[in-house]
């Protein structure tokens, strides 16, 4: 078989859809990455495609992980369509890392009939590892979607129909609140939309209504902590942080862990700003998908100075160093390092 272009630029839901449309379905196909949602909607297609009198126990097999029956496999490869053109075998959830016979894997998927799709479905968090020969020839067997996160123009028209559909219109910077505070991911803002569309009085939703009742990512909140602490209002921040720690999902270990991301990311948009470079270059370091992120990321690095972020960036590492090793209250080290942010301290030296 011909080995296939791997797909490494953003997803793009509607082009991949066309593909298979016009060249109908292929023999082999790797899906995973992070957007789950578009994941199951593109696998629905694929079937349909090669089901269209929907699934049977002829024509359809699925097998789930992380274990691969080998001889099931090929026993399923070897099964002719009944009624149908094409016979299709879902794979969910292989643990393609851990195969124990790499070299039957490797032979059994270089040699799909014409008759048959093979579809390898992964879960969002898989990350396979490029270095296997069986994932080298999974990926130049197959055809390989890694099925990421949507463009800004993309999420926000999707948002924008699902709350259409709900009868609701909404503000460009209601979308992008709901954006920055609830993820990108579909899965987790569907329910959202659905919340929202129920609470808003209006027939437009505004920033407001999203604020009211959509969850929080704790990134979001950590984010929002920093960005009062830039603005000098150093109650808001602990306000923000007392909530957080309030959620008892909210560990004060991953806190510092995030909070020390952040930093991160606020010193690099300072030198950004120092050396005159702007959103697209922020964007590019941090692969950050939204250019209303990197803006708010560069008007919150503005309430810093470097020597301020350069010691904040260590305190965080500090911090979530002792939390592991020293057996303090690990909630009394994160209160001390964001107050010691929000004084503004920095090296003596610098």
């Amino acid at each position: 078989m011909a080995k296939k272009n791997v797909k490494e630029e953003q997803f793009n839901y509607a082009a991949e859809l066309r593909i298979l449309k016009e060249r109908g379905p292929e023999r082999l196909y790797f899906l995973w990455g992070p957007e789950d949602y578009l994941r199951e909607q593109y696998l629905a297609q694929l079937k349909k495609k090669c089901l269209p009198e929907g699934e049977d126990s002829f024509s359809f097999k699925r097998m789930d992980g992380p274990g691969l029956d080998l001889p099931r496999l090929r026993e399923a490869l070897d099964a002719m369509p009944f009624l149908t053109e094409r016979t299709f075998i879902e794979l969910r959830d292989i643990d393609l890392n851990r195969l124990p016979d790499a070299e039957e894997f490797i032979k059994l998927i270089s040699d799909i009939p014409d008759y048959c799709t093979v579809a390898f479905v992964q879960s969002a968090q898989f990350e396979p590892d490029g270095r296997l020969r069986a994932v080298k020839a999974l990926r130049s067997e197959g055809r390989e979607l890694k099925i990421t996160q949507q463009s800004q123009g993309m999420l926000t028209d999707w948002i924008v129909r699902r709350f259409a559909a709900a009868g609701k219109g909404i503000e460009l910077a209601a979308a992008q609140r709901l954006v920055f505070i609830s993820g990108s991911l579909m899965s987790r803002l569907i329910p959202e939309i659905e919340k929202i569309a129920a609470y808003a009085k209006g027939e437009k939703v505004t920033a407001a209504d999203v604020e009211a009742v959509a969850d929080h990512l704790p990134e979001a909140d950590v984010f929002e902590m920093t960005e009062l602490i830039a603005q000098k209002k150093t109650n808001s921040a602990l306000s923000v942080l007392a909530e957080l720690l309030a959620d008892k999902n909210n560990e004060p270990i991953m806190i510092i862990a995030v909070l020390g991301k952040q930093m991160r990311q606020l010193y690099a948009a300072r030198l950004a700003l120092e050396k005159g470079l702007g959103t697209k270059y922020v964007m590019e370091v941090f692969a950050i998908r939204y250019d209303f992120i990197a803006a708010k990321l560069l008007t919150a690095a503005k309430g810093f100075t470097l020597s301020q972020l350069r010691f904040a960036v260590e305190l965080c590492a500090d911090t979530d160093y002792r939390m592991k090793s020293s057996g303090a209250d690990a909630r009394e080290l994160l209160k001390e390092a964001v107050l010691r942010i929000a004084a503004g301290e920095s090296h003596a030296a610098d």
